[in-house]
């Protein structure tokens, strides 16, 4: 449970901490406003990331760096058809080592590998955050494992 954006924040930064977000691709799931971007903001800023970061909700991928470390954030919300991650050439990004962070995973259905972690976010009527992870690899595993029990 998110009560707060301070919430995310630390959540967002304990990811961080951990070596095996630098190689992985992370799912993010919830309606509109629940805070998927939010999260992206900060595990960006605690990965490293300057300036300012873009939600990718019309560009679909923003590209980010952090040192040596290559990042892209993508949003399928405007996606109508799966093929159209196919026909952007996107299945050659996925296979490049980074982190790769995707909202509307299930605009791509079919087209997008099994993630390592999965993140869905749900708003209450408090506007706390329901958050339940999932793994979907060793990956995941690590990752989930990485952070403080706390959260």
């Amino acid at each position: 449970m998110w009560h707060s954006e301070d919430d995310t924040q630390a959540f967002a930064q304990a990811l961080a901490r951990n070596p095996v977000v630098r190689n992985c691709f992370i799912e993010l799931q919830g309606d509109l406003g629940t805070g998927k971007t939010t999260l992206v903001r900060h595990l960006l800023r605690a990965l490293g990331v300057s300036g300012r970061i873009k939600s990718p909700t019309y560009a679909v991928v923003e590209p980010h760096d952090a040192g040596d470390l290559a990042i892209w954030h993508f949003d399928f919300y405007r996606f109508n058809d799966p093929q159209e991650w196919e026909d952007a050439g996107f299945r050659d990004i996925f296979a490049s080592p980074g982190l790769k962070l995707a909202e509307w995973p299930q605009q791509a259905a079919g087209r997008l590998p099994q993630p390592d972690l999965r993140i869905a976010i749900e708003l209450n009527d408090d506007e706390s955050r329901q958050v339940v992870f999932n793994a979907g690899s060793a990956v995941g595993v690590a990752l989930i494992q990485g952070l403080p029990h706390v959260l």
